[in-house]
């Protein structure tokens, strides 16, 4: 029989989509406010993998990566995706989004991602939250899984997750 164990801390990613960059400064500064320092940021790269988003958020869009040095729980990924949809709702404008943001953990092998939608390949976390698994990481390289979205099957994407994997690699080697 298998012990149980409490888990590793892991690291936060939040993937944050914005059509008002007017917006930005206060988002990161409330970002911070609940989640801590922010040990990464991505550059702005523009969001063109979809026009789901278009009606609600408006156009163009961008897309940047935050992780946060304190590392967390991972049982708490729901509870961070409710605080995220919360923030969502703070920058809303007549119920319409102006920031969708996507609350992500990388462990060592895997990068997974919250989401308040059921599929077939999420796995029901709590809070009407799901988790699933988008990446995986294997021979120093990350991996599509069948169902990734088309945004985080790039290899842009992935550089970026690459980087903040290697900042949760030094991390790790401290504790």
């Amino acid at each position: 029989m298998g012990r149980i164990k409490n888990f590793k801390r892991v690291k936060l990613v939040i993937c944050v989509l914005i059509s008002d960059l007017e917006i930005k400064q206060k988002l990161l500064y409330l970002l911070q406010s609940s989640f801590g320092e922010i040990d990464f940021e991505s550059e702005l790269l523009d969001f063109n993998f979809t026009n789901y988003y278009d009606y609600e958020m408006g156009s163009p869009i961008y897309r940047f990566f935050l992780s946060f040095q304190e590392l967390v729980d991972p049982s708490f990924l729901a509870e961070i995706k409710v605080k995220t949809n919360e923030m969502e709702d703070i920058f809303s404008i007549k119920n319409q989004r102006k920031i969708n943001l996507d609350p992500g953990l990388i462990f060592l092998g895997k990068f997974i991602l919250a989401s308040t939608k059921d599929g077939s390949f999420r796995m029901p976390l709590s809070l009407g939250i799901y988790g699933e698994i988008t990446l995986v990481y294997e021979n120093k390289k990350y991996r599509n899984v069948e169902l990734t979205y088309p945004d985080f099957q790039s290899e842009k994407y992935k550089e970026i997750l690459k980087k903040i994997r290697e900042i949760y690699k030094i991390q790790m080697d401290l504790f």
